[in-house]
């Protein structure tokens, strides 16, 4: 299923200024400050981007179109991002491009077995790298223009995004008795506060993920990271 906006884009061909040019990527991320960042990389790079936060979103996407690229988180609110990347390696047609990301480098493994062309690891901050994962995992025949760039690498995402993560997180703690919720928020502010440099958060999120598979359920850290989330919407010294 097509629209004539993604025919016209699909027909431009890449640029040495624009090397995704024509492609549509569709990022499946629930975190909208690593997405605004993939976003910006889009858009400097000719692409076009679309947006699933979650495993549901994803497969609806993918009833409607056939992206030309597919990169996917792999902890994700409603699901493993592997068992779509299994879904998706396994299908014909396959999408011409299979990318997997994460904040645990230790996922790249998992994440090749189950089909991916590629492992992007967070943060996602360079646009070379980006770039050049996507350009290598090409299928032959397709048009390639080697990426020249304008010598701005580096991909600054804006910091209302990362305000949006937290408040999202925020709202979770504040309710947290669901188990498997409080898992899921551990390892979402893990991965965020890894993309946004946040040491302090990143330690106590981290500490929050091996309490809770040691099978630990401690309040002290659940605490601890809700007070430094609400410290920092409180004060915007994230952003």
């Amino acid at each position: 299923m097509t629209d004539d906006l993604s025919d016209f884009i699909s027909a431009r061909e890449p640029t040495t200024g624009r090397p995704l040019q024509g492609l549509t990527v569709l990022v499946v991320e629930d975190s909208r400050f690593a997405c605004e960042a993939m976003r910006l990389m889009c858009l400097r790079s000719g692409a076009r981007i679309r947006r699933a936060d979650c495993l549901a979103s994803a497969h609806r996407h993918l009833r409607a179109y056939r992206p030309t690229v597919l990169i996917v988180d792999l902890g994700l609110p409603d699901g493993s991002g592997l068992d779509l990347i299994r879904s998706v390696a396994g299908h014909a047609p396959r999408v011409p491009v299979l990318l997997a990301t994460s904040g645990d480098a230790s996922s790249e493994e998992a994440a090749r077995a189950a089909g991916v062309d590629g492992f992007l690891p967070k943060p996602i901050e360079s646009l070379s790298v980006f770039q050049g994962a996507i350009l290598d995992a090409l299928p032959p025949g397709r048009p390639v223009a080697a990426a020249t760039g304008d010598g701005i690498d580096l991909i600054t995402p804006d910091p209302l995004a990362l305000r949006d993560d937290l408040a999202h997180a925020a709202g979770m703690l504040n309710g947290r008795t669901d188990e498997q919720t409080l898992d899921y928020v551990a390892q979402f502010l893990s991965g965020l506060a890894l993309s946004a440099h946040d040491a302090p958060l990143q330690a106590a999120a981290e500490a929050l993920v091996r309490d809770r598979h040691a099978g630990r359920s401690g309040i002290a850290p659940v605490n601890r990271i809700t007070g430094l989330v609400r410290d920092r919407l409180a004060t915007g010294s994230a952003f």
